[in-house]
């Protein structure tokens, strides 16, 4: 990570005391007191001198692998994390194994991470992130399925140094860079000059041109990022440090905050009136704006009090006259001991998000949240690859109609720190399932027939009704397996195993039901009934034949005019005789247990056929199977005029 506004440097962390170190202290004091200022860079330079001397400690080793984590230089974090860990055991703390697990995760030692993080569950870390990994310790496979077929490419606005944060305005892109337009102005800690809003225009393939300034009075001498616009375009809110009309803020230890400002548009492009969010607080930190699909609510990252972690997702309702509620946290289905940024909610009503704090593949993750219409989370998943690598994927934002989105990454450096680049994403693969249902006799249309799909894990993804020219039609994802299921009323259902390619491209499904072409008379075809099968040489009622006879019985309650006749039949092993008297046994047991649930017995007749009416070819002295003659064993249930 390389900008104080997307690694909360700004924000509270918690440093340790200095050592003594004998002849060293004094260098150690002055690391101390500049990595108490957040600039990090010079401290490190310090620290580094002090271990090559021979001189070590906890706290450098901590501090060194802090320093490279927070400026997402994971390689060499690990590096001092596994040190610290090695030689001082006892004065590593809970979070000291939990970075080190996420610094393992972002150069693929996998496994090596998950031991840190048991190492972490046992000495009791941060409950939340104990109970996500507890939860699902083979996340790796449950994130491989969330791969989606998502074409990258990186953006030709990117500039040698970090670009990031991209909103949409209108038909244009808004984002944060460091391209060095303030001049002189150099930010101590990762020695780049001050962001500013920048914008650019967008074509229909995602391509950005002409990057320049947003116009007004947004952008100063200090940090602006992470805006969002209404959708008018008239309106937005921003990220800056606490600066406004001229005045720097500062918290008692002399820190600058991050936080959230409003300002409106005047005339076509230039942006004024910019005002301070009454949710703010010299204290702490709001940052990474982000506006609800109906506008009435402002979603942000802050360290604010009553967060779970080092930083959280929270709202604000939006009210008249420039008023807002009270700050809501979203609560441990969304937020960590960790960190949770850069929402966005898409007009799918999709809460995307990055954090470290749920189980991802390294660094900063992209994780999706579906919403209900109040902002409740239904359901929250990892984006998978490629979206999210082992190393900072962030800031992601989408259009859904248009498959056309954009996030940040840090991915090129490869477990070492790299600028920050703008990445645009589409949707490269789509798959329309389609078909008509008719009926398979005759090949006449069906309208009115139901159709599902269903995904692999027969989970419904959608369903319809067909109307009247008996037509479905469906998107799924490429590379995936589906299932087509078509039912209706009188006809057995019909379904279709679909392996989608992956490529874009149309699916036809035809789905034909075959009638099921009852009798009028016969009760147990009418309602589907399974056989109901005796064992060889015996008339007792089965379990299995139990659960079809109470579908006659509740037919018989729910319809007390019907007046059944009850056929039971035999294979052809044994005499003829022998069979009729077993067939009749076997009939009046059926009738016996209607009768005993509560049926008139002046509503049943039965009777035994034997061997009579065999349904196969399983007479006397044809070779059958055990499962053939059973066929033949079976009760049928008439209904009587």
């Amino acid at each position: 990570m390389k900008t104080s506004l997307r690694t909360f440097a700004l924000f509270t962390f918690v440093l340790l005391a200095v050592s003594g170190l004998y002849a060293q202290k004094g260098k150690i004091g002055k690391a101390k007191k500049v990595f108490d200022k957040y600039s990090f860079i010079d401290a490190r330079e310090i620290y580094l001198k002090v271990v090559e001397n021979g001189f070590k400690s906890a706290q450098i080793y901590k501090n060194l692998g802090d320093t490279y984590y927070y400026n997402s230089d994971y390689l060499n974090a690990a590096k001092w994390y596994e040190l610290l860990i090695e030689e001082f055991p006892d004065e590593a703390e809970p979070i000291d194994y939990y970075r080190a697990s996420q610094s393992y995760k972002s150069q693929g030692k996998y496994e090596e991470s998950d031991e840190m993080m048991r190492v972490y569950a046992s000495l009791e870390g941060g409950r939340i992130l104990i109970q996500n990994f507890n939860d699902n310790p083979d996340y790796l496979e449950s994130i491989s399925k969330n791969q989606k077929n998502y074409y990258l490419d990186k953006v030709g606005i990117n500039s040698p140094a970090s670009d990031f944060g991209p909103t949409y305005y209108l038909d244009k892109l808004v984002y944060s860079t460091a391209s060095g337009t303030k001049g002189e102005n150099i930010y101590d800690w990762n020695q780049q000059p001050y962001l500013d809003l920048y914008v650019a225009d967008i074509d229909t393939q995602g391509n950005l041109s002409n990057p320049r300034p947003l116009p007004g009075e947004v952008n100063t001498q200090f940090h602006e990022s992470s805006a969002v616009f209404t959708k008018d375009g008239k309106t937005m809110y921003f990220t800056r440090n606490n600066y406004i009309d001229g005045k720097k803020g500062a918290d008692e230890d002399n820190f600058i905050r991050l936080k959230i400002y409003k300002a409106s548009r005047s005339g076509d492009t230039f942006w004024v009136n910019v005002i301070e969010l009454p949710f703010n607080d010299d204290s702490y930190s709001t940052a990474y704006p982000a506006l609800s699909k109906d506008e009435k609510r402002l979603y942000f990252s802050s360290d604010m009090p009553g967060s779970f972690g080092m930083s959280d997702l929270w709202y604000v309702d939006i009210m008249d006259d420039d008023q807002y509620g009270e700050p809501v946290n979203l609560g441990s289905d969304v937020n960590t001991e960790a960190r949770e940024a850069f929402p966005y909610i898409s007009d799918g009503n999709n809460l995307y998000f990055s954090s470290d704090g749920h189980l991802g593949l390294g660094g900063l993750d992209v994780f999706v949240a579906n919403l209900d219409n109040q902002g409740n989370i239904l359901e929250m998943n990892n984006l998978g690859e490629p979206i999210n690598s082992n190393q900072d994927d962030f800031g992601f934002i989408i259009n859904e109609e248009k498959k056309l989105g954009f996030f940040t990454s840090n991915r090129e450096g490869d477990g070492g720190s790299i600028n920050d680049d703008i990445y645009s994403v589409v949707m490269k693969c789509e798959i329309t399932i389609s078909g008509k249902v008719t009926n398979k006799m005759t090949g006449e249309l069906l309208p009115g027939a139901n159709v599902n799909l269903m995904d692999n894990d027969n989970n419904l993804v959608t369903s319809m009704i067909v109307g009247a020219d008996a037509s479905y039609s469906f998107l799924a994802d490429c590379d995936s397996k589906y299932s087509i299921i078509g039912t209706k009323n009188e006809f057995k259902p019909d379904e279709k195993i679909v392996e989608t390619p992956a490529e874009t491209g149309n699916i036809d499904v035809p789905l034909q039901l075959d009638p099921i072409g009852c009798p009028p008379d016969d009760l147990g075809c009418r309602l589907q009934l399974l056989p109901i099968y005796f064992d060889f040489d015996r008339y007792n009622i089965r379990p299995d034949a139990e659960i079809e006879l109470a579908k006659i019985l509740a037919a018989m309650r729910e319809y007390p005019q019907l007046v059944i006749h009850i056929e039971s039949h035999t294979d052809s092993r044994g005499n003829n005789t022998y069979n009729e008297l077993l067939s009749e046994k076997r009939a009046q047991s059926t009738l016996n247990w209607l009768v005993e649930k509560g049926i008139d017995r002046n509503r049943l007749s039965a009777k035994g056929y034997g061997e009579n009416n065999l349904i196969n070819e399983c007479s006397d002295g044809v070779k059958c199977t055990e499962e053939e003659h059973q066929l033949n064993r079976r009760s049928m249930f008439i209904i009587q005029n």
